[in-house]
């Protein structure tokens, strides 16, 4: 079999079925028996090891050694197809570091073969350790096995852990809510890999746990970009003697840095310096006009009231004169249904300012009250999501599938929509923004829907061909023309992709946050993404008290976030707009208040570590590069600070 090996570091591989066996000081890392590579394709299902002709040779550079696997020529279903990849396995000297690369080579047989999805490469086996079955069991971590995924805030499964993985948000794509950073990873017994897809923009993670299982299961999946696999896919290993998930992250922020993708909160404040003034705020989510259309999915005739809705901006003047005297601080007010027909309607024509709700005269009012106050006032809005009752509605800019047909639903309140193509987006933020600041409004924060949340788009139409590379870099295009118009630009969660030119987000939530309270929780929440990224945006967080036993705003403490004052949502019972406990309004500003202060204390700068304190999972602790320390203890739902002033 194919050896390489550099210092401590020795592969061996089954060069037919991409097996690998990796030694790294005493630890081995190798396959899975159950789940070697494979490609999904119209012809079903193709191990690598059918392929007709494999040929490996091992080979040195300048940079490393590697072993270079062809395969050629599948048969399926009694035909041969001419298709042709490459695998690499390379190590570099300079890092030590392992590149895992799948390349095609000839796509010729792709239009009868049609590779849906390639699974490279292998899972490791990873089953052992001591078992850990809920937060209340003793962890001791020197014996212990987990594994870690990306999926929104960020999740550790140790073995044993007694409830099972669902599905992961958007098939746990990269750069979605399913995997917000594109890495995933595990640790045995200290011992442990970092696996980071340099490549993201067409695949993701695939994860699964079962119940009490003394096994986590995780892989990589990569999918064709405008029909063709097209272009070297690399997955790239960091392995560790002696870890744990801190130093995973760790080596994760480092490879962005190196990248240039590491944008703190302090390097935008150059550009504008009322971030700062962002730090200082609670969070009010509230919104002006609800209009759900008869054939959106969310109509419901039996109870007209939930289908319409108006309030005026004088009533949310009012309403900020209040929060304001109940003791809350400054405050950052984000509104929904600000423009006529009403929230999730008719985008991109969301204009103009609703006049029952008192205009643009009206919102202007609002703004000034706000700015009088210190307060930011920012506002809704959407460029994906392209509404069929739109005015400038047009299927030729709708995005395009590859046969032709172009994506559609009828699930929000302005019933039937496809979506733009995001080629054409920023021409669209411009027009409407033009438009507002010629109305005397000039909001200082905007809130651009979905853009990192969701999956990114595909178009196939010649005359705006798009890849999903593309269509993230016309993304991150309408958070650029925010800032160069001196507004803070926000999107509904957070990404990596985004960070260079996002300021702030709705929230960047533990994926159980996302379900009804009191559902059990599928791994132990751990503040991935803001051990990379804390000091790079403002993430405002949840405060229900959703229980007697659970609190949300000890997360928010936990992960040094901003505080929502008001949440109202837009859609009840989804996105994490559940019931909670009634608490008055004072209290809650003054929970707010307390949140807000430790925030300006850490906003801007970088969460150094997370820890269980003794083994144990309900009581955590993050310290901070300036020095503070917060220990949280979720089993008395308490928290303290050092040091205190």
């Amino acid at each position: 079999m194919p050896f390489i090996e550099y210092n401590n570091l020795q592969l061996t591989l089954d060069a037919k079925t991409q097996a690998v066996v990796i030694r790294t000081g005493s630890t081995v890392w190798q396959s899975r028996e159950d789940s070697l590579p494979y490609m999904e394709t119209q012809a079903g299902r193709l191990a690598f090891s059918d392929a007709k002709y494999v040929r490996s040779e091992t080979f040195q550079s300048g940079l490393g050694c590697g072993i270079r696997t062809i395969f050629r020529d599948f048969e399926a279903q009694g035909s041969v197809y001419p298709y042709a990849f490459e695998t690499i396995w390379f190590i570099e000297y300079a890092t030590g570091n392992l590149f895992c690369e799948w390349i095609p080579l000839e796509e010729a047989g792709r239009e009868l073969l049609k590779v849906q999805k390639v699974f490279f490469p292998a899972p490791f086996d990873f089953g052992g350790g001591t078992p850990v079955h809920t937060a209340a069991d003793p962890a001791d971590e020197n014996t212990m096995w987990y594994t870690l995924l990306t999926q929104r805030q960020g999740m550790l499964i140790p073995n044993g852990w007694e409830t099972p993985l669902q599905a992961l948000v958007f098939n746990g794509q990269y750069l979605t809510a399913g995997a917000y950073m594109p890495w995933f990873g595990q640790v045995k017994e200290r011992c442990g890999y970092i696996a980071i897809s340099l490549t993201p923009w067409d695949g993701g993670v695939q994860a699964s746990h079962a119940a009490g299982e003394q096994c986590t299961t995780v892989g990589q999946w990569l999918m064709p970009s405008l029909g063709r696999m097209r272009y070297r896919r690399i997955l790239r290993f960091s392995f560790l003697d002696d870890c744990d998930y801190n130093d995973l992250t760790k080596i994760y922020r480092t490879y962005v840095r190196e990248q240039g993708r590491l944008v703190t909160l302090r390097q935008k404040e150059e550009e504008n310096p009322q971030i700062r003034d962002l730090i200082e705020c609670s969070f009010v989510h509230t919104g002006i006009k609800t209009m759900v259309q008869k054939d959106s999915r969310f109509f419901d005739p039996a109870a007209p009231e939930k289908n319409n809705h108006l309030a005026t901006f004088a009533s949310k003047e009012e309403m900020v004169e209040k929060l304001h005297k109940a003791g809350s601080g400054r405050l950052y007010l984000h509104l929904d249904g600000w423009a006529e027909p009403g929230y999730d309607n008719n985008h991109p024509d969301y204009y103009p300012v609703c006049e029952e709700a008192g205009g643009a005269a009206g919102m202007q009012s609002l703004e000034e009250t706000l700015h009088a106050h210190g307060d930011l006032f920012g506002i809704h809005d959407q460029y994906r999501d392209f509404y069929e009752r739109a005015e400038s509605f047009d299927r030729n800019y709708c995005i395009m599938n590859e046969d032709g047909t172009n994506p559609g639903h009828a699930n929000w309140a302005g019933g039937p929509q496809s979506y733009l193509c995001a080629s054409q987006a920023q021409g669209y933020v411009r027009r409407n923004f033009f438009r507002l600041f010629k109305d005397g409004i000039h909001p200082d924060c905007a809130y651009l829907d979905v853009f990192t949340c969701n999956d990114a788009d595909e178009c196939f139409n010649k005359e705006h061909r798009m890849s999903r590379r593309e269509c993230l870099e016309y993304r991150a295009s309408c958070f650029s023309f925010c800032r160069a118009e001196g507004i803070l630009p926000s999107s509904e969660e957070v990404s990596d992709w985004a960070v260079p030119s996002l300021v702030f987000c709705h929230y960047a939530p533990f994926q159980f946050m996302m379900n009804p309270p009191g559902t059990p929780k599928e791994g132990i929440p751990v503040p991935l993404f803001n051990l990379v990224y804390h000091d790079c945006l403002v993430e405002p967080w949840m405060m229900d008290k959703v229980s007697d036993h659970e609190d949300y705003m000890l997360y928010a403490v936990l992960c040094g976030g901003a505080p929502y004052l008001v949440r109202e949502p837009a859609y009840p019972g989804i996105d994490g707009a559940f019931d909670q406990q009634a608490m008055p309004l004072e209290e809650q500003a003054k929970r707010c208040n307390e949140v807000a202060a430790l925030y300006r204390k850490v906003a801007e700068s970088e969460m150094v570590s997370h820890a269980f304190v003794d083994g144990d999972f309900r009581r955590q602790r993050v310290q901070y590069a300036n020095g503070i320390s917060v220990v949280v203890d979720f089993a008395q739902q308490m928290y303290t600070m050092s040091p205190v002033s």
